[in-house]
C-alpha cells in the first residue's frame, strides 16, 4: 500500500515517511522525524524534533511527541524521542525529548498502550507490554519496565523506577521504587501484596507464585531483612528462591542502596 497523507497535513520534506503510513489532517512533522511502516497518525498529531516512530504505531488526535523537556537546564540539544512498534498512544499524550543528562534518548519500547492524556517526561526508559491509564504522569529519568500496568492518575517522582509485571493503583503517589511483581497502592503508596492477577495472566508457574507470595510476607509483614529472608527461602521445602525472587531480592537491595527508596538516584550522591 502507498503512503497517504492528508491535504490539511503539514510535513517537511525531509521527513522520512516509510510505506503504508496514513498521517490524517492537521498532523504536523517536522525535518527530522522517521515514521515506520504501518504507522498510522489519526489527526492533528505534533511530531517535533529528532523522533524516530516504529512500525504499526498509532497515534491519536493531539498527542504532540517530541516536545522540548519541561527542564530549566536545557539549551536546544538535538536530544531524541524513539518509539517502536505496535504501541497505541491515544488522545492528547505527550512524550517529550530527553535532557543531555543521560543517554539523550527518551525511549518507549514496544506494544505499549498509553491511554488519554498521559505524559512521558524527558529521558524517560519504558520496555514493552506496559499499560497507563489516563492521566498518568511518569516524571523525568524514570524507568519503567516491561509488562508493568499502572491506573489512571498516577503520579510517578523522576528518578523512580517501575518493576517489571508490578501494578500501581489509582491516584497514587509514587515517591519511592516500585518492586517487581508487588502491587502498590496509595498516597503516600506503599506495597500492599503480590500483583497476582498479572501474574496468573501472564502465566507464571504456581511455585513462582507461591515463593513470591512468602517472599512479600518475609520483606514487607515480618520486616526481615534481605539476607535472612533469603536463608527462609533457600530452606523452605521444595525451595522457594525462584528466579523471580531473586529478581525481587536483587531489586530491594539495590533500592535500599539508593536515594530516598530509589536505587538509580545512587550516582547523584557520589
Amino acid at each position: 500500500m502507498s503512503t497517504y497523507i492528508a491535504e490539511a497535513a503539514c510535513v517537511d520534506p525531509r521527513a522520512e515517511i516509510a510505506e503504508d503510513v496514513e498521517i490524517g489532517p492537521y498532523c504536523v512533522i517536522g525535518p527530522d522525524v522517521r515514521i515506520g511502516r504501518g504507522t498510522r497518525l489519526v489527526s492533528h498529531v505534533t511530531v517535533l524534533g529528532h523522533v524516530t516512530i516504529g512500525e504499526f504505531n498509532q497515534l491519536s488526535p493531539f498527542c504532540v511527541i517530541g516536545g522540548e523537556p519541561q527542564d530549566l537546564s536545557y539549551r536546544g540539544a538535538p536530544t531524541r524521542v524513539e518509539i517502536g512498534d505496535y504501541n497505541v498512544i491515544r488522545e492528547s499524550v505527550t512524550v517529550n525529548r530527553a535532557t543531555e543528562k543521560e543517554d539523550g534518548v527518551t525511549r518507549v519500547g514496544n506494544y505499549n498502550y498509553l491511554m488519554a492524556c498521559t505524559h512521558l517526561a524527558h529521558d524517560v526508559k519504558m520496555g514493552d507490554h506496559v499499560v497507563m491509564a489516563n492521566g498518568t504522569i511518569i516524571g523525568g529519568h524514570t524507568h519503567i519496565e516491561s509488562h508493568a500496568s499502572l491506573s489512571g492518575n498516577v503520579a510517578v517522582h523522576h528518578f523512580a523506577t517501575i518493576g517489571r509485571y508490578s501494578f500501581v493503583g489509582g491516584a497514587s503517589r509514587i515517591y519511592h521504587d516500585v518492586p517487581p511483581y508487588m502491587l502498590v497502592d496509595g498516597n503516600p503508596s506503599r506495597v500492599r501484596c503480590i500483583n497476582q492477577v498479572g501474574l496468573k495472566r501472564n502465566r507464571f508457574a504456581p511455585e513462582e507464585i507461591a515463593s513470591l507470595s512468602e517472599a512479600h510476607r518475609l520483606l514487607y509483614r515480618a520486616k526481615m531483612g534481605l539476607q535472612h529472608a533469603r536463608e527462609i527461602l533457600t530452606s523452605n521445602a521444595g525451595g522457594q528462591l525462584t528466579q523471580p525472587v531473586e529478581i525481587l531480592l536483587k531489586f530491594i537491595e539495590a533500592q535500599h542502596a539508593g536515594k530516598h527508596g530509589r536505587g538509580r538516584e545512587r550516582w547523584r550522591t557520589q
